[in-house]
């Protein structure tokens, strides 16, 4: 091992999860290495777990049974039983620091710690663990969050990747500086960019901030890399499934020749609402709807129309 090798595999990051065999992120099987962080905080967040970049407590009310373990072994005090519920308890997060020491306690596992610090190798040698199942296609997919959240980590997991000719594949909301971007995609294959909406005042009032860099950093993707670029979309009623939406990203993406091999547009799902109870018990969650096949179907011919592959 030289010792350039050696350095790639130290460098760490904060992961929340690694999920393998896995067939919607990139081609192939893939192995999907999630980190914690990412500057955008959608509405309709299926990882709400993920915005964050330090590790957190998730608290699962319905294993709960109110034996008061937590408060006992919780150095910070920052565990106290409700007083509306007196066989719940509540966390104070501003006191917590995730240490898991109520995590070690509690006997019906109520309590978690999501993400942890880990090093681009000991991540590479669990995706290097499936190769056998990648074929010509498959490989790493790193995700998040946002996987630019941890740059340093993010490049040193797929300049690892690539020298043991893995195919590689970065899935980003396109939110952070081209300088952060630019290096990670020197051992990228594929770049699959997220964009939520066209228009900037309404992207940032749904995500929290306007798209100027987000579109401005897939032109340079384009323009300045080899990477193949897959467009991703989520379809959210009643945020971004108009037609003049797409037509709007179809128009874009025509007029600044942007290098896209095709576009994939996902329907909304509600699996990171109770993720966000868990993170923040009592607030109030984002509502949209499943939108129907037709309904996605049409938008994919708007985008069709425009001369690009639509799935």
């Amino acid at each position: 091992m030289t010792s350039m090798t050696e350095a790639l595999r130290a460098v760490t990051g904060t992961v929340f999860n690694i999920q393998h065999y896995c067939i919607h992120d990139g081609p192939g099987i893939r192995t999907n290495v999630f980190v914690k962080g990412c500057p955008l905080r959608c509405l309709w967040c299926a990882n709400p777990e993920s915005q964050a970049g330090a590790p957190q407590l998730m608290y699962l009310a319905d294993k709960c049974t109110g034996c008061g373990q937590c408060i006992q072994t919780c150095p910070q005090k920052a565990v106290s039983r409700r007083t509306d519920r007196p066989d719940r308890v509540h966390t104070d997060r501003t006191l917590c620091t995730a240490c898991g020491r109520c995590v070690d306690g509690c006997p019906t596992e109520a309590r978690s710690i999501m993400g942890h610090t880990m090093t681009a190798g000991e991540a590479f040698d669990e995706v290097a663990g499936d190769r056998l199942f990648y074929g010509t296609d498959g490989g790493l997919t790193v995700t998040g969050g946002e996987a630019l959240a941890h740059p340093q980590f993010t490049g040193a997991l797929t300049e690892l990747c690539w020298q043991a000719g893995i195919t590689t594949a970065v899935e980003t909301c396109g939110a952070v500086p081209w300088a952060v971007m630019e290096p990670v995609l020197a051992h990228t294959d594929i770049v699959l960019y997220d964009i939520k909406h066209m228009d900037s005042a309404r992207h940032r009032a749904y995500t929290g901030q306007g798209n100027e860099l987000i579109l401005a950093n897939l032109e340079h993707i384009s323009r300045r890399t080899d990477c193949t670029i897959i467009v991703r979309c989520p379809v959210i009623p009643p945020c971004n499934d108009r037609a003049e939406n797409m037509h709007a990203l179809g128009r874009f993406l025509t007029e600044k020749a942007i290098r896209c091999s095709e576009i994939n547009l996902l329907p909304y799902h509600n699996l990171g609402e109770g993720k966000r109870e868990q993170l923040e018990p009592g607030t109030e969650g984002f509502t949209s709807r499943t939108p129907s096949q037709e309904e996605v179907e049409r938008l994919r011919d708007i985008l069709r129309g425009y001369g690009f592959v639509v799935k």
